[in-house]
């Protein structure tokens, strides 16, 4: 058994992954990263629509681009990677850490929304002619549209909720563009087939019920399920590591460490963001915050943070009133010119417009050392965070 001794190992090597070893490697500690797949990139490699690195390299690229340009980070900072190679587990040692890996990557075998980008993407398989795509998550309208550039009929997209589920934009890029129909407060209540998919029935919903008299049905021979992303955290779980059960991801202070001293968590393992921009951002802030603590670098407090009305959550779940910085949420509601409003103690110490929001569409926000320096801190204090 070959063993390896670093400062830092990142587990994964998607966006977050390579951002935070970069941040590691720069500030001079030893890193390596451990990837699954055989190569780097993660998600980013079937994403060949453009649309990245507008806020990180300040250009606009496709996803294997975005890839590339972080790729060649890595390799500059001489940071170790291994590749085909999953974490089995995480244990305590005398010497802090030990991840125990072996060689292999995991089999796609459920033909989702994200599946099927692969198939299309990378594999240059075609898995459909007839496609009806359920659920309006991002990678799915993604998929109508490039599933529409191959040559099959994208014959709608069914979305349960009253409003869609991915980007504004997506929508009108990916289904209006294409006169794409989007059902929403509709089910996919059946589906028919032998050997394959033949049809689907679509039913709308009334009063959360599907109504059978008004139900139709499509013919297909392809149905994508894009339900949203959901973070993969079996190995956190099996390591102690408290999991949030809003977000499906760990429980992060503000320096992003999660309940267990040493192991930090971001990007989409942390909680699904909108653009790898936010998701490399969030992981080079990550990647300092574990280069601090290796220092013995900790804050002298934190205060947590509280989801109010109508935001689902709020990450990270604390600040350090010394040196805050950015926090990311969701909301719970649809609406046009919407107020942000954070209180302390029952006392509002920020307000911020929102031209429109939706829970598909993640809200961030910087706080500075001026937007704390008057806060009245107990010990017991809450920063709560609402919209309205």
């Amino acid at each position: 058994m070959q063993e390896r001794t670093y400062d830092v190992a990142v587990i994964g090597g998607g966006a977050a992954g390579m951002a935070a070893a970069v941040e590691v490697r720069r500030q001079g500690l030893s890193c390596a990263i451990v990837e699954r797949e055989n190569q780097l990139g993660g998600i980013l490699m079937q994403c060949i629509h453009n649309g990245f690195g507008v806020q990180e390299f300040k250009q606009e690229l496709s996803g294997p681009e975005f890839a590339e340009e972080f790729m060649d980070l890595v390799a500059d900072a001489n940071t170790d990677v291994f590749l085909s190679t999953t974490v089995d587990s995480i244990e305590e040692s005398e010497h802090g850490k030990e991840l125990f890996c072996s060689p292999g990557t995991r089999p796609a075998g459920v033909f989702t929304a994200g599946l099927a980008q692969r198939l299309v993407n990378v594999e240059g398989y075609i898995p459909g002619k007839n496609v009806v795509i359920v659920g309006s998550g991002d990678i799915g309208l993604i998929m109508a549209r490039r599933m529409t550039w191959v040559g099959a009929k994208v014959h709608g997209v069914v979305e349960i909720q009253p409003y869609p589920a991915g980007l504004t934009r997506n929508i009108v890029q990916c289904l209006n563009d294409f006169k794409i129909p989007l059902y929403l407060s509709h089910v996919v209540s059946r589906i028919d087939g032998q050997n394959r998919v033949e049809k689907v029935t679509v039913s709308p919903l009334v009063n959360g019920i599907p109504d059978e008299e008004q139900s139709f049905e499509i013919p297909c021979d392809t149905l994508l399920l894009s339900v949203g992303l959901v973070p993969e955290n079996e190995l956190s779980e099996n390591a102690g590591v408290d999991i949030s059960p809003i977000t499906s991801g760990a429980v992060v202070d503000s320096t992003m460490m999660t309940s267990i001293p040493g192991i930090f968590s971001c990007g989409n393992v942390l909680h699904v963001h909108d653009l790898a921009d936010y998701a490399a951002e969030e992981a080079r802030r990550t990647g300092a915050y574990a280069v601090a603590w290796i220092q013995n670098k900790k804050p002298n407090r934190q205060v947590r943070i509280k989801a109010g009305a109508n935001v689902r959550y709020v990450s990270p779940g604390m600040i350090n009133p010394e040196s805050p910085d950015k926090m990311y949420l969701r909301t719970l509601i649809v609406k046009n010119n919407a107020q942000l409003v954070m209180k302390v103690n029952n006392t509002i110490v920020k307000e911020k417009k929102l031209s429109h929001v939706q829970p598909s569409e993640m809200v961030s926000v910087k706080l500075t050392p001026k937007d704390v320096e008057n806060w009245t801190l107990e010990p017991d204090s809450i920063l709560e965070v609402s919209v309205q």
